[in-house]
């Protein structure tokens, strides 16, 4: 019985230390595994199904809500009184992103087409697109900034154009028309004797040119030499660098394409993505961790730097000429028109702005972007890029129309596009990313701890038939000695009569 026990116990001590020996591997290779799993299911390619067509579709949702800036005051502008303006809105869309064109090139690289389209969401929105709304108009004031420098005569002519075509200074249309684009019959006077001058040839919208259009041939880096690179731009349009600023870094095209980045993110890591809608490269800051349904991530926002003018940061002097910090002159990129692009509600801006118009109330929760990141993969899990497009405007002489407008950066409309994972696909993220290393992570201290535990109990065992053996030996020498004392005694003659008889007998 002794013998079977402390076969048990050595069976059970070299269970233990095996135990404790694969806890302690699966420390050390388990992570590889992790890691090693992300890059193959980061890598852009064709064999990973799943990953790929995530990458070439974009599943996920998004919606873009459009804010408009309704003037409430449009004739007192006009005498020099501060605008006044109250939001409507939101006026949502579904945006659908696909990939088209995709070529694979031999160097590690892959070019795209991205086309979007946009779908009206009335039940997400506060009103319908038939819904009247009054801003600037962008075709008399901002051309009137324009030529401003132009002689005299010229202005006054320019000023006729406007009312031979009934422009007027403000819009009144609805949010349809002033979306998707109205019919103007300046705007085709100008396409068919100054072609080229307007961005568009057909109806003028503020965003005619996005539904249905495409954001340029990206070149981006697979990851199959690099997967640090992976989503990163190699190329826009065929170049390496833009042509609108004035400094070489200003012109950098950084960063990946807006939607992916690089696996294994720190919270020194920054979102560095090139935006054709901007012009120009954009970059976000760690500012805390945070969990969303169970899947650890981290936020990114925008440094209070990005839309900074030369004078409060250095390196956005090639940005300019700038006005206040807060608002990006994108008029280089623009047909030269007098357009800014700012945080909505000028949040992060200098505080002047909002002294030059009422009805703008400024918050972070409402007002500033963010992107939720999942470190491990550089995957977003929530999205919302929220930004304000805003005229300059001004009294320019001879051109009636702008009357005694005072100086003023006046927003027109902004808009938020967001979206995040949900559904199947964040059922699968979680299993894959989140439960899975943690199931590894607790098996591998399980394993660790458990081993200990049968290695305990295995010695205690060896302990305990290691005493009892020696017992049952002591005592069986014991007894020996003892007969053999007895029978010695009787030949000796030292136990006699009845005791000896009775020994013999025995």
């Amino acid at each position: 019985m002794a013998i079977n026990k402390a076969s048990v116990a050595v069976v059970f001590m070299v269970s233990g230390v095996l135990m404790v020996f694969f806890g302690t591997v699966l420390t050390f290779v388990g992570p590889i595994i992790i890691d090693d799993q992300v890059v193959k299911n980061t890598v852009i390619d064709p064999k990973n199904e799943v990953s790929y067509r995530m990458w070439k579709d974009v599943p996920v949702p998004f919606y873009m809500s459009v804010y408009f800036f309704n003037v409430l005051n449009p004739q007192e502008i006009l005498k020099g009184e501060k605008p006044m303006v109250e939001q409507r809105g939101p006026f949502v869309y579904r945006k659908q992103i696909q990939k088209e064109n995709i070529t694979f090139h031999s160097n590690g690289t892959v070019s795209y087409l991205e086309f979007r389209r946009f779908f009206f969401e009335p039940d997400m929105s506060s009103g319908n697109e038939s819904e009247v709304v009054t801003i600037p108009n962008m075709l008399v004031l901002g051309a009137a900034i324009m030529m401003e420098n132009l002689p005299f005569a010229v202005r006054l002519m320019i000023s006729a154009t406007f009312k031979t075509f009934k422009e007027g200074p403000f819009l009144t249309k609805t949010v349809g028309e002033l979306m998707w684009g109205y019919d103007s019959g300046l705007v085709d006077f100008l396409n068919k004797y100054l072609p080229g001058m307007l961005p568009s040839t057909g109806k003028f919208g503020l965003f005619a040119d996005f539904n249905n259009s495409n954001t340029g041939l990206f070149t981006i880096h697979t990851g199959q030499d690099d997967i640090r690179k992976v989503h990163m731009v190699d190329s826009w349009n065929g170049l390496t660098k833009l042509s609108n600023w004035n400094s070489p870094q200003c012109n950098m095209i950084n960063g990946t394409a807006g939607q992916m980045w690089p696996p294994f993110m720190s919270r020194e890591s920054t979102l560095p993505f090139y935006s054709p809608d901007a012009c120009r490269s954009l970059e976000l800051v760690y500012q805390r961790d945070g969990v969303m349904e169970g899947i650890p991530l981290y936020r990114y926002v925008a440094p209070k730097t990005m839309f900074a003018n030369g004078s409060d940061y250095a390196p956005n002097e090639g940005f300019c000429p700038c006005r206040q910090s807060g608002l990006l002159n994108v008029s280089s990129c623009r047909h030269n028109s007098p357009v800014f692009i700012s945080h909505p509600h000028f949040f992060n801006a200098d505080p002047v702005l909002l002294d030059f118009v009422h009805g703008l109330k400024p918050t972070e929760d409402e007002h500033g972007l963010f992107i939720d990141i999942h470190p491990l993969t550089g995957v977003p899990l929530n999205v919302s890029i929220r930004l304000q497009l805003n005229l300059y405007m001004k009294r320019v002489s001879a051109i009636t129309e702008t009357g005694k407008i005072s100086e003023v950066v006046m927003p027109m409309i902004w808009f938020e596009e967001s979206g995040y994972i949900d559904g199947p696909i964040l059922s699968t993220f979680y299993t894959n990313l989140v439960v899975l290393p943690a199931v590894m992570e607790y098996m591998q201290y399980g394993f660790i701890v458990l081993g200990v535990v049968i290695i305990l109990i295995a010695a205690l065992v060896h302990h305990r038939v290691k005493r009892l053996c020696s017992k049952v030996t002591l005592s069986s020498t014991g007894e020996d000695n003892l007969a053999v004392s007895d029978e010695e005694r009787v030949n000796k003659g030292e136990i006699k009569g009845e005791i000896k008889g009775e020994i013999y007998r025995k």
